[in-house]
C-alpha cells in the first residue's frame, strides 16, 4: 500500500537522575559526596533510506520515544546513556516540525537530529565546594525533547508520465521498464505512482507514472491533488495523449486540460521540459485525430508512438534523453520549499501572567530547572529559591502584585509565595 503522507509524534529521552550518595568505607574518614551524574536520554533521528518507498509502517505507529537515560551511582559512576533511535524514511521525504519545514532527506543514508534528548541530572558530588563540603542535592533528569512531525514523500524520478486517466501511462512504463503496474481499459486503473528505472542504451533514469489527474485536480478533485507534488522533483515531464479520442474524447482539449492543471498546480511545472507525445497511434482512425491535433498545435514537436506495440518508443527514449542532458531554464530545486535559515530570537529568562488570580510562571530556563529539581530535598529546595531570585522572578512578582501567601504556578506544581 502506498502512503505518502503520514503524521507523527516523537519523544526524546529523559536523562538519568543524579545520584545522592557518600563515601562510607573503613579507615576512611568525611569520604564526601560521590553520588554520579545521570546517563543521557536517547536522541531521535530521521535517516533516508534507499530500500524504503512509502510511509506506511510510520502510519501504522505514530508514536515513537527514545530511551531514557539511566541514574547515577555511588563511587562517581555515570548513569548509562539511554540509545538513540533512528527512524527510517524514504528519499525525498519532506519533515516538518511543529509546522515548519525542518528538513529535506534526498539522499541515501542522509541522517539529522529530529529530538535531542535530555541530558542527565548531576549527582552530589557535582555539587561539592569549599563551603558545602557534604551537599545533599542532586538533580533529576533533564525531559527529552517533543515534537509534533508530518512527513511528505515526493518521489525522486528523472521523467514524470501526466496525462488525463487511460493515457496508456502504465502501459509506456512497462514497455520501457520492469515495473509491472496493474493495465486494465478503464480510468483510474492506476491508484498510486508507480516507478520504473529505464536503460537505454547504457543511459538510466527513472521514470514515475502519475495517475488521477483530471481537471480540477489542483483543487483536489480526482487523485491528482495528492499525487502531482511527486513531479515537482522531476526534471522531464512526458505528456502522454490518447489520440484515438478514448470514449469520444477530444485529443487536443485533453492536452489543454493537463497543460492548464500543471499551470495552475506550481508555476514551476509548465517551465521543465515537456515532451508531447501521441499514443495509441496503432488503434484505427487515428489518422484523422493526428492530422487535426497537429494543425492546432504547430509550435511543439510532436512524438508518436504506441505503447501497446513498441511503435516510436525507441525514437521517444532517445529523444527522453536528449531532454535529460539539457539544462533546465530555472534551478529545479527552487519549486521544492527551502529549509529556512535557523534564527535565534532572544527570549527573556521568564515570563508571568495571571490566570484565575494564580500568576502563571512561564519560560524555557525557568521549566527546565523546576522539571530537573528533587523538591524532596531541603538542600535542593534551597537551591531553587535561590536561582529564582537570582534571577529576579521575586522582584518581577512583586511588581506585578503579588503577595506573600498567592499563588504562584510553574510547571503546574504550585507555590505559596513568601518574602
Amino acid at each position: 500500500m502506498f502512503i505518502d503522507k503520514a503524521n507523527i509524534f516523537l519523544t526524546a529521552g529523559r536523562g538519568g537522575d543524579g545520584c545522592i550518595s557518600f563515601r562510607r568505607e573503613k579507615y576512611v574518614p568525611f569520604g564526601g559526596p560521590n553520588g554520579g551524574n545521570g546517563g543521557k536520554g536517547g536522541d531521535i533521528y530521521f535517516e533516508a533510506d534507499p530500500h524504503k518507498t512509502t510511509l506506511l509502517d510510520l502510519s501504522y505507529k505514530p508514536k515513537f520515544r527514545a530511551e531514557d537515560g539511566h541514574k547515577g551511582q555511588p563511587s562517581d559512576k555515570y548513569g548509562k546513556y539511554g540509545q538513540d533511535l533512528i527512524i527510517k524514511i524514504p528519499q525525498g521525504t519532506l519533515i516538518f516540525k511543529n509546522g515548519e519545514l525542518f528538513a529535506d532527506l534526498k539522499t541515501s543514508g542522509e541522517k539529522i537530529l529530529a529530538a535531542k534528548g535530555g541530558r542527565g541530572g548531576r549527582g552530589n558530588a557535582s555539587f561539592k565546594t569549599a563551603k558545602n563540603t557534604a551537599p545533599r542535592i542532586a538533580e533529576k533528569g533533564e525531559p527529552g525533547e517533543t515534537a509534533e512531525i508530518n512527513l511528505e514523500l515526493r518521489l525522486i524520478a528523472d521523467v514524470g508520465f501526466v496525462g488525463l486517466p487511460n493515457a496508456g501511462k502504465s502501459t509506456l512504463l512497462s514497455q520501457i521498464s520492469a515495473a509491472k503496474p496493474k493495465i486494465a481499459d478503464y480510468p483510474f486503473t492506476t491508484l498510486s505512482p508507480n516507478l520504473g528505472v529505464v536503460d537505454y542504451k547504457g543511459r538510466h533514469f527513472v521514470a514515475a507514472d502519475i495517475p488521477g489527474i483530471i481537471e480540477g485536480a489542483h483543487e483536489g478533485k480526482g487523485l491528482g491533488l495528492e499525487f502531482l507534488r511527486h513531479i515537482r522533483r522531476t526534471k522531464v515531464l512526458i505528456h502522454l495523449i490518447d489520440i484515438s479520442g478514448f470514449d469520444g474524447s477530444d485529443p487536443y482539449e485533453s492536452y489543454k486540460i493537463i497543460n492548464g492543471e500543471l499551470k495552475k498546480y506550481s508555476k514551476y511545472l509548465s517551465k521543465k521540459h515537456i515532451i508531447t507525445v501521441l499514443n495509441k497511434i496503432d488503434l484505427p482512425e487515428c489518422e484523422k485525430h493526428i492530422k487535426a491535433f497537429k494543425k492546432r498545435l504547430k509550435t511543439k514537436k510532436i512524438m508518436m508512438i504506441s505503447a501497446a506495440t513498441g511503435e516510436g518508443v525507441e525514437k521517444f527514449l532517445a529523444e527522453t534523453v536528449k531532454m535529460l542532458d539539457k539544462p533546465l531554464k530555472f534551478n529545479a530545486e527552487e519549486e521544492i520549499e527551502t529549509v529556512p535559515v535557523k534564527k535565534y530570537i532572544y527570549e527573556p529568562e521568564f515570563k508571568i501572567h495571571k490566570e484565575d488570580g494564580v500568576f502563571v510562571v512561564t519560560g524555557k530556563k525557568v521549566e527546565t530547572l523546576t522539571e530537573m529539581t528533587k523538591f524532596s530535598e531541603d538542600d535542593a529546595l534551597r537551591r531553587y529559591q535561590n536561582i529564582l531570585k537570582k534571577m529576579g522572578l521575586e522582584d518581577e512578582l512583586e511588581k506585578m502584585g503579588c503577595k506573600p501567601g498567592d499563588l504562584v504556578r510553574i510547571c503546574g506544581l504550585e507555590f505559596e509565595f513568601e518574602r
